[in-house]
């Protein structure tokens, strides 16, 4: 019969230690090239075939990760779960994911569920009903976590996110330089930094071009499509804004929905533009104008440092990029009347 190759094999064969065979096929830092070299020439000879169950149990690791997303179905979400899953692919990694429908309660359920050796790290981006940080202070201290998009300021670890405030600053110059002077702000997540930085960014570019705010041009995001379409529609009888920007892309078809019942033209009427990552952006009529993050890169660039973390390699601060969301002018706010 012949034997199994195992790396025991390796070692005897390689006369050294099986901790040192073990740690050359992982590509340990603490064995030299060399080495690494003359095991794998070995073990490509001998066609040795790692048992990854048993590699697992003697690493106590479970090759899985979870991502942990507000909603699967939202374009973002869906193109960053597609780098994460890229990433983790090369690492001969499981992910699960896991949709928390913008609701803090599953979301803490699902990380307390994890915690217990599920899974070796975490990915996530928070819930826009969550408004404590006491409860992602504890999980970070129990597994690593890396958090994506969306975070909250007072948590102590690393974030992947985008220029949110320089984005909808940009954004409402555009509309400013294109004659708009009433601009209406659609506004969500507003308990988490990503909304304030939005917000924020509008506010001073208004006062920055010597505009005031209305408070009355303020409306905020509803789970309810049509209480949201309701609020977008009485929005545009009242105050008669010639311009909205949504922070989210889940307000977008309600505010040209509302448009269409009033006979409002966009952009003639009212320009409409959205942080958005919709495929369908261009083919809606007309096309809207986007502020699209990088989601597949920001999912990339996540696993990327979890999987840093899970190998116990130092990160700095300096490291972590705030990644650059992208103005795309369409139809919807042209300056042709």
């Amino acid at each position: 019969m012949t034997e199994n190759v195992t790396v025991k094999t390796l070692a005897r064969e390689l006369n050294v230690s099986i901790a040192t065979v073990s740690k050359a096929l992982n590509d340990s830092h603490e064995i030299s090239i060399e080495t690494k070299q003359k095991v794998l020439a070995l073990a490509k000879k001998l066609k040795y075939e790692r048992n990854p169950s048993a590699s697992n149990l003697r690493s106590q690791k479970t090759k899985t990760i979870a991502v942990i997303v507000p909603e699967i179905a939202n374009s973002f979400f869906s193109l960053a779960i597609n780098g994460i899953e890229e990433i983790a692919r090369k690492r001969d990694y499981h992910v699960l994911i896991y949709q928390t429908h913008e609701n803090s309660e599953i979301e803490t359920a699902f990380t307390e569920s994890l915690v217990c050796g599920r899974v070796d790290g975490i990915l996530i981006s928070i819930s826009s009903s969550t408004n404590s940080s006491s409860h992602f202070k504890s999980l970070v201290k129990k597994i690593p976590v890396v958090f994506f998009d969306r975070a909250l300021d007072d948590i102590d670890a690393i974030k992947v996110t985008t220029d949110d405030y320089q984005s909808a600053y940009q954004a409402t110059l555009h509309l400013i330089e294109n004659g708009c002077k009433n601009i209406a702000y659609l506004s969500a997540l507003s308990k988490l930094d990503t909304g304030k930085k939005r917000i924020q960014g509008y506010f001073d570019a208004l006062k920055n071009k010597g505009l005031s705010f209305n408070k009355g041009l303020m409306v905020t995001h509803d789970p309810d499509r049509d209480k949201t379409y309701n609020r977008i529609k009485n929005l545009l009888i009242i105050q008669k804004p010639d311009a909205i920007i949504s922070s989210v892309e889940e307000m977008v078809i309600p505010a040209y929905n509302a448009c269409k019942a009033l006979d409002l033209r966009i952009p003639d009427d009212v320009k409409i533009l959205s942080f958005s990552n919709l495929s369908t952006a261009a083919l809606l009529n007309p096309s809207l104008t986007t502020i699209t993050q990088p989601a597949f890169e920001i999912g990339q660039e996540a696993a990327g440092f979890l999987f840093k973390l899970l190998d116990k390699k130092y990160i700095t601060t300096e490291e972590i990029p705030v990644m650059k969301s992208v103005l795309i002018k369409r139809d919807s706010t042209s300056g042709h009347t």
